[in-house]
Order: C-alpha cells, then sequence, then structure tokens
C-alpha cells in the first residue's frame, strides 16, 4: 500500500513567502546569465601523452594570448592559468545587450614522476598549449618488497 503523505520541508520553497519569486521568473526567457555561467564552469581541456623521455600536455586555449598563460611546475605538480576576458553582443529583434567578463581559468594535476623544470618547454600556437615536460632522471616509481 502507498502512503500519499509528503514530508514537509520547512526551507522549501513552498514554505516560505518569497515576494520577489514571480518577478524572477520574468527575467529567466532572456538567460543573460548564461555565458557568464559557461566561463565560470569551463575548464581547460587537455590531453596529456608520455614518451620514455618526457611527457606531452597538450590543452585547448582558445581566444587567449600567450602573455596571458602562466604555467608552473613543481617536482611532479604542474600549474596551468590564464587570465581571460572577453565581450559577447546579442541582439533579438528590439532588444540589444551586451556581456563582458574578466577571470581566471586554471587547471593543476599531478604526473607519476617529476619533472626536470630547466629542460621543460611552453609554446601557445593557434589557441593550443603545448608543454614538453622531460622526465627527472632517478625519478620514478619505485616498487618496494614486503617483508
Amino acid at each position: 500500500m502507498a502512503s500519499n503523505l509528503t514530508r514537509f520541508d520547512p526551507v522549501g520553497p513552498g514554505a516560505r513567502m518569497d515576494p520577489f519569486r514571480s518577478f524572477d521568473s520574468l527575467f529567466d526567457a532572456f538567460d543573460l546569465m548564461r555565458p557568464l555561467r559557461a566561463f565560470d564552469s569551463e575548464r581547460i581541456r587537455m590531453d596529456v601523452s608520455e614518451t620514455d623521455q618526457a611527457f606531452v600536455v597538450r590543452a585547448d586555449m582558445p581566444g587567449v594570448k600567450k602573455e596571458d598563460v602562466k604555467v608552473s611546475v613543481d617536482g611532479n605538480e604542474v600549474t596551468i592559468s590564464a587570465d581571460v576576458s572577453g565581450e559577447q553582443e546579442r541582439t533579438e529583434g528590439s532588444s540589444m545587450w551586451r556581456e563582458r567578463f574578466h577571470g581566471q581559468q586554471y587547471r593543476s594535476f599531478t604526473l607519476p614522476q617529476n619533472v626536470d623544470e630547466d629542460n621543460a618547454t611552453a609554446t601557445c600556437r593557434d589557441g593550443v598549449l603545448e608543454l614538453t615536460l622531460p622526465k627527472k632522471p632517478g625519478g620514478g616509481a619505485r616498487r618496494l618488497t614486503v617483508q
């Protein structure tokens, strides 16, 4: 036998009186904040491959100037960050709006072996950042025998 009882939620939308709830819903159709939400949730997309000598990282960074990209390597931890800004204009019928945003994107990851920072290289061409991160000699993982 199914129960017809509904649990009361004291902080749910039905329990609180929000005089602006219907007013805010008027703006949902315009969706002005969509470009900003996409910017906030966007992560730097990348591929990492490994050879015997190095790790190669290719990161998509469309519209980012190479002067705004920063890469740091500390042992086996790599951090890529970029200052990003943009402007978007949209016109529909007699309505026009313009959005501007500025912020920072970053991605940090750990490699399985330390990187030789002195010989690491970074190039940014056509919206793709390419890192060549040589492996530090003798820095590989070591397996211990349990006694």
